[in-house]
């Protein structure tokens, strides 16, 4: 008897625009894949097409749903994009959370300081709000969550929070999209890798055996 497959918590196929891709991707839930490559080489922009964030054509489907039959906002708070540098929209960083109090434990994991909540966007240091936008994002508990260099800003005590943080979500299910110039991260992490040359996605080019 022919065992049914799983269908892929994220796929691409044909994922393109005027400056990049084609891209065919498939991730399954509780998968971590890494993207590395040059800066320049398209990593960002992989990341903010798959959140219909930038303009493209192809197709996309979250658990066998395509994107194109849900609203731009539906999809994002499904499929949640993490910026390099997030915005931030109000002057202080509790607005910038539905519920602010339902944050202050995972706040506190990350070791940030315990008046953060209560503090102005102004007075973090980039790896602050780094950190507090991660949470920002995993507060929508999304599905797949695409994070654009989510540690490049941090010291390696705080690297080794974040990552345990993620892996904690990843073996609950959610599937990790990450863009990284951290060579370590993907073993880390225990994900595959995927090269980014001239705006199409590879394998990586492994190391020749000695002879």
């Amino acid at each position: 008897m022919t065992e049914a497959r799983e269908t892929p918590r994220l796929r691409l196929r044909g994922l393109r625009s005027a400056h990049a891709g084609p891209f065919d991707l498939t991730l399954a839930a509780g998968e971590a894949v890494t993207i590395q490559g040059a800066s320049g080489s398209g990593k960002s922009l992989l990341l903010r097409m798959i959140a219909d964030l930038d303009p493209s054509v192809g197709d996309v489907w979250l658990d066998g749903v395509a994107r194109t039959g849900m609203t731009g906002p539906q999809w994002r708070a499904r499929v949640r994009y993490c910026a390099a540098e997030s915005g931030w929209w109000a002057e202080s960083v509790a607005a910038h959370f539905a519920m602010p109090e339902a944050i202050a434990p995972l706040a506190a994991r990350l070791a940030l300081p315990e008046a953060v909540l209560g503090m102005a966007v102004s007075q973090l240091s980039s790896g602050e709000r780094q950190q507090l936008a991660l949470l920002r994002a995993l507060g929508d508990a999304p599905a797949v969550l695409l994070l654009d260099e989510p540690t490049a800003a941090l010291d390696p005590a705080s690297v080794a929070r974040v990552e345990a943080l993620l892996d904690e979500h990843r073996r609950a299910g959610m599937a990790l999209l990450l863009a990284t110039h951290d060579p370590a991260q993907p073993q880390r992490l225990g994900a595959r890798v995927l090269r980014m040359v001239d705006r199409r996605l590879c394998p990586p080019v492994l190391p020749a055996m000695p002879a």
